[in-house]
C-alpha cells in the first residue's frame, strides 16, 4: 500500500514516484498518471499534476459533488442525487487506494468515493463545463451552495 500524504504548511502533499505508480505510463484507462498532488486547505482546492505535464486545480466542493459515489451518482442513470450545501466542505484526510486512486474524507461526512486517475483527470479536462452543469442544476432545484 502506499504511503499517506504528508501534512504541510497549508496542506498535504504527496509525490509520486515510479514505485509508488508500479513503473507504469498511464493509468488503466488510458490518463497519464499524477505526479503530484497538494491539498490546498484555506483555498479549498487540490491540485494535481500529471505525467503529460498538465496541472488541474480542482475545489473541494466540485469533487464533493461529482463524488463517483454511489451515494452520490445513484446505481444507475437518472438516480443521480443534487448535492446542495457543499460550498464550505472540506477534505479532512486523503487516502491513498493502491496505485489507482485516493479516496478522500469530507468534512460533512462523505467518504465512499473513490477517485481513480482516469477519474481525476476527466474531471480537470471538463471541470468548466461539469461546473456549469451543476449550478444549473442548482438554479433548477432552487437550491443553495450553502448548507
Amino acid at each position: 500500500m502506499c504511503a499517506p500524504f504528508e501534512a504541510r504548511p497549508g496542506g498535504y502533499h504527496r509525490r509520486f514516484t515510479e514505485k509508488t505508480l508500479m513503473s507504469a505510463s498511464q493509468a488503466p484507462g488510458g490518463s497519464p498518471l499524477p505526479t503530484e498532488i497538494k491539498l490546498h486547505q484555506k483555498s479549498r482546492v487540490m491540485e494535481i499534476s500529471f505525467a503529460d505535464g498538465r496541472s488541474f486545480k480542482l475545489s473541494y466542493e466540485l469533487l464533493r459533488v461529482y463524488s463517483p459515489s454511489a451515494e452520490v451518482r445513484g446505481h444507475g442513470p437518472g438516480q443521480e442525487v443534487l448535492q446542495v450545501g457543499k460550498r464550505q466542505v472540506d477534505i479532512t484526510t486523503l487516502e491513498p487506494v493502491g496505485s489507482y486512486a485516493v479516496q478522500p474524507v469530507f468534512s460533512d461526512g462523505h467518504s465512499t468515493g473513490i477517485y481513480s486517475w482516469d477519474y481525476l483527470y476527466e474531471l480537470g479536462e471538463n471541470q468548466d463545463r461539469l461546473w456549469a452543469e451543476y449550478l444549473e442544476k442548482m438554479r433548477a432545484a432552487g437550491a443553495s451552495r450553502d448548507a
